[in-house]
């Protein structure tokens, strides 16, 4: 994945990068009569429409940079004459990143340390010790 919302999959026969960039969602929205925030709450719920599948993952394609005659025919081998809930979560997946970014790598946390300080935080807080005192 990366930030300019391409998303690489291992789909189909091979492993591919699709990217909805800004036309191609004009384009989606176009084929599909609807926002692409639209159809991705028909994809992740229960009213998708079978082209909303396959535009996506066609459109998806072209803009990860297959040309258009090629991605047309790895969708009517895979995903029209398949059955749709084989391709939901790839569709899912693609439109996801373009809508909302696809992060290129997670980011750790560095832990901040404090030297040369040999004051317990917990001794400012006022509380009363947790444990008692074993007697001598």
């Amino acid at each position: 994945m990366a930030r300019d919302a391409s998303i690489e999959l291992d789909w189909a026969d091979g492993t591919y990068t699709f990217r909805l960039a800004w036309g191609e969602l004009i384009k989606l929205q176009e084929a599909c009569d609807c926002g692409p925030f639209i159809i991705l709450s028909r994809l992740m719920g229960d009213a998708w429409r079978v082209e909303d599948i396959s535009n996506v993952i066609r459109l998806g394609l072209i803009g990860g940079g297959m040309e258009p005659v090629a991605a047309l025919k790895l969708v009517r081998s895979y995903v029209e004459s398949r059955p749709p809930m084989e391709n939901i979560l790839a569709a899912q997946a693609i439109l996801s990143a373009a809508i909302a970014g696809a992060p290129d790598e997670t980011l750790k946390k560095k832990r901040k340390t404090t030297r040369g300080s040999t004051i317990s935080r917990t001794a400012k807080s006022g509380s009363g010790a947790s444990t008692e005192p074993v007697p001598s």
